[in-house]
């Protein structure tokens, strides 16, 4: 359908009220029932194109609304808002020494000599946020696989960045062994 501006706004003024109620009936506070009524019709001028007979803009919109808000409180509860103040007792009292403080290039260094069968499963988990299921898929490897190898190589990495005596040695005879 094509949404022209006098039908854009005959919808906003017909079902803004009923949006707008809805929307503060899920999350209770007037700026996020705001925002998230202002939300749905930013969506439908973006994709009113979806949207194939007028008369169902009606379920079209409270549908759009309730995505929206369940993607907010995903996203609220993954990422949650913590205050400085409200956690300050969980803060550390004193900053280490300086002396136990890792620099990103010897990190890098450290990573770097770890083989690639075990530096890639590290990389795509603790750099790029993949889960596991998401590494074996990339990797074509089976899930089990993915676990025993960020296992290995977190291994590897903390004898190589602890720079414990042979810690080279047995990391490279990993290598061989594999």
């Amino acid at each position: 359908m094509r949404l022209d501006d006098a039908t854009f706004e005959d919808i906003v003024s017909r079902y803004y009220e009923a949006l707008y109620r809805f929307a503060y009936s899920l999350t209770q506070r007037e700026s996020d029932a705001g925002d998230l009524t202002q939300e749905t019709f930013r969506q439908l001028a973006a994709k009113a194109h979806q949207l194939r007979d007028v008369s169902k803009a009606k379920s079209w919109l409270f549908t759009t609304l309730y995505r929206a808000f369940i993607d907010a409180r995903r996203r609220q509860n993954r990422y949650p808002h913590v205050e400085a103040e409200a956690v300050a007792s969980e803060l550390p009292v004193s900053l280490p020494d300086s002396q136990d403080k890792l620099d990103a290039a010897t990190a890098r260094a450290a990573l770097m000599q770890v083989e690639e069968m075990f530096r890639a499963p590290l990389m795509l988990f603790y750099l790029e946020d993949h889960s596991y299921q998401e590494i074996a898929e990339i990797l074509d490897v089976p899930i089990g696989t993915v676990m025993s190898r960020l296992s290995r190589g977190r291994a590897m990495l903390r004898e190589l960045m602890e720079d414990r005596p042979g810690a080279r040695a047995r990391a490279h005879k990993s290598r061989i062994e594999t």
